[in-house]
């Protein structure tokens, strides 16, 4: 009935659009496998992309010639640069999201993908002969015959979800789990473990009080998440915020009895940074009141995602606690708030590349790694296309470092740490975020995308043409003299030493308190010469020139770390002959099998006198 695909992705979410549209977009024959065709993309959770260091993830995805900046682009319906007021390591992009355009922008995409094909049905097993995948079962009992299979399975593998003493099998609300894979991958070897997450109610727009709220409009320019030609916005929705208060949590409280989370009938870990609103007034208990944020769920719609109230107390808890809350007196809930418990696999017994330890040809991405978000998913998507893609042409992985973006520090994280909660990005967790901005995601990873087969030609070019033009930008800002006259003024204005002779532009810029475009308004010559860039090349030259500083630093520390990374571990490298190394080490080092030192140095428990010890030993 099918052809030997190439590769079949089984799960059809973030993480398997991105690997579908990845792997056939660098010419391998793709099977999309699905339970539901009509939840393509869907967005489980709340109805947005990016945010706080998840924007960043989304132009990577974009730079490298994924399709979520894309798609994002096409069905926003407002945007926000997040952090503005700090540094530019911080501006992450966030969007809200027509959450049917969305899904269904993403299964336009990949219907006009050549290469992708589509199959609508629980897979239930793996077919795995001498140690490689070769194919994946179904529930009628089919078979689908693959060189290399990718699992994004999200939250249904032996989902179970929790409104109050109630619960279900089910992967997301209205939607069945899938079982027996679990199973059969345990069966091979594999360690599974249990993950929870939660979503809160769904709001009926008609029945809010919204001038009883503070509005949050979008930005006055909107921006936008792909560096290739989409449309920036000329219309935006705009959010609103309220906030709980005491009569909220006592009438939360008064269902602490019923709750899953407090009686113990939810197992699985659930995520530290994102609690459940019964979580918070617990954790929390100083606090009088928490903020929330109401976002419209599409353009037309009257649905109403209530961001911020994440909950599995039984629903007339919910009812009663919502209608405490300014604006909310009479809402109406289209559906209930939710907990969602399903397996996961450690990601330790991965590779770097996304393939697993145990199955050659097997790869995992998403949820299944034990991570959270849409932005998360997609990028281990992206990554886990490309790199099935990439094995079956006979070529090694692309491994991401952690100073190339924030994929690689993702997937560096998972694979070498693992995780103990839901794993989500933040720019903490990258000690190179002054290089790994979302505005040079383009000049950092297009050329990759495009030497690997990804990225059009198109695409390379505009980078290209972007690089040129920021590098004479900024020409112009370091040959290009202003003077006291034209400058004291505004100088003074700000608080800022005055000039005593003519000096070059740049600085000037580099003073704290001035930006680029307030400089180019006082000096004729810098506005002539500029007058024909866009503003993206003029903001990033002005980033380069202004934080100079800061990214060489940053260089420097990446290429003393990066040795490591050069000094290689074989495959059969026997890590209990080194009796100098500690019993830990030796114990997580042979279970991980790190492809070099400088991943050994990352895993949990690995000191750094045993890297030494393992530089001796290797004669470095």
């Amino acid at each position: 009935m099918f052809p030997t695909y190439d590769i079949v992705v089984v799960g059809a979410g973030h993480a398997g659009c991105e690997a579908a549209a990845a792997a056939a977009n660098m010419g391998m024959s793709v099977m999309l496998a699905t339970m539901n065709m009509g939840t393509i993309a869907q967005m489980s959770c709340n109805p947005a992309m990016g945010g706080v260091a998840k924007g960043q993830i989304v132009r990577e995805i974009d730079a490298l010639g994924g399709y979520s900046g894309i798609v994002t682009d096409r069905s926003m319906i407002q945007f926000r640069m997040l952090n503005r007021s700090k540094g530019p390591a911080m501006w992450s992009p966030r969007a809200q999201s027509d959450r049917m355009r969305f899904a269904e922008e993403w299964r336009l995409m990949l219907e006009k993908t050549p290469q992708v094909d589509f199959w609508q049905e629980m897979i239930t097993g793996l077919v795995v002969k001498d140690g490689r995948v070769t194919g994946v079962k179904t529930q009628l009992g089919l078979e689908i015959s693959a060189r290399a299979v990718v699992l994004t399975n999200g939250t249904f593998l032996n989902g179970l979800i929790h409104i109050g003493e109630k619960q279900f099998g089910g992967g997301r609300s209205g939607e069945r789990a899938s079982v027996g894979l679990t199973a059969e991958l345990e069966a091979l070897g594999f360690e599974s473990n249990r993950m929870k997450t939660g979503t809160p109610p769904r709001l009926d727009g008609r029945s809010i009080h919204w001038d009883r709220m503070e509005e949050q409009p979008g930005d006055e320019n909107p921006s936008k998440f792909s560096f290739t030609d989409t449309e920036i916005l000329s219309k935006q929705r705009p959010c609103h915020i309220s906030y709980t208060n005491l009569k909220t949590h006592a009438e939360l409280e008064k269902g602490f009895d019923r709750s899953p989370m407090f009686n113990g009938r939810i197992k699985g870990l659930g995520p530290r940074y994102c609690p459940s609103i019964e979580d918070k007034i617990t954790r929390f208990a100083d606090k009088d009141r928490h903020q929330l944020f109401l976002e419209p769920e599409g353009w037309n719609t009257e649905e109403v995602y209530i961001n911020g109230f994440s909950s599995s107390l039984p629903e007339d808890v919910q009812m009663r606690a919502l209608r405490t809350i300014p604006g909310l007196e009479d809402v109406k809930m289209f559906r209930p708030g939710y907990a969602v418990e399903y397996d996961f696999f450690p990601p330790t017994q991965l590779k770097l590349s996304l393939e697993t330890q145990f199955v050659e040809n097997l790869f995992f991405a998403g949820q299944i790694n034990g991570t959270t978000g849409y932005e998360e998913a997609a990028c281990q998507g992206l990554m886990a296309g490309i790199n099935a893609a990439r094995k079956l042409q006979e070529n090694e992985p692309l491994i991401l470092k952690r100073d190339e973006a924030y994929i690689g520090v993702l997937i560096d994280d998972l694979v070498n740490k693992g995780t103990d909660e839901p794993y989500r990005m933040f720019t903490s967790r990258a000690e190179y975020r002054m290089l790994l901005r979302q505005d040079n995601a383009d000049l950092r990873l297009t050329q990759i995308g495009h030497d690997i087969g990804l990225a059009s030609d198109d695409r390379y070019q505009k980078m290209l043409s972007k690089k040129e033009a920021v590098e004479e930008v900024m020409e112009i800002i370091q040959n290009t003299s202003v003077a006291p006259e034209e400058m004291d003024s505004y100088l003074e204005g700000l608080g800022s030493t005055a000039l005593k002779q003519k000096v070059k532009a740049v600085s000037v810029l580099t003073r704290p308190q001035v930006n680029l475009e307030s400089l180019i308004s006082q000096s004729s010559e810098l506005s002539e010469k500029l007058e024909a860039y866009d503003i993206e090349v003029k903001e990033q030259a002005e980033i380069q020139l202004k934080y100079a500083g800061y990214i060489e630093k940053e260089q420097k520390l990446a290429l003393r770390m990066m040795k490591l990374d050069n000094v290689k571990l074989s495959d059969n490298f026997d890590f209990h002959t080194i009796t100098a190394l500690s019993n830990e080490s030796r114990e997580k080092l042979s279970k991980q099998r790190p492809a070099n030192l400088g991943q050994a140095s990352r895993i949990s428990g690995v000191s750094a006198s045993d890297i030494s010890v393992l530089l001796v030993h290797l004669g470095r």
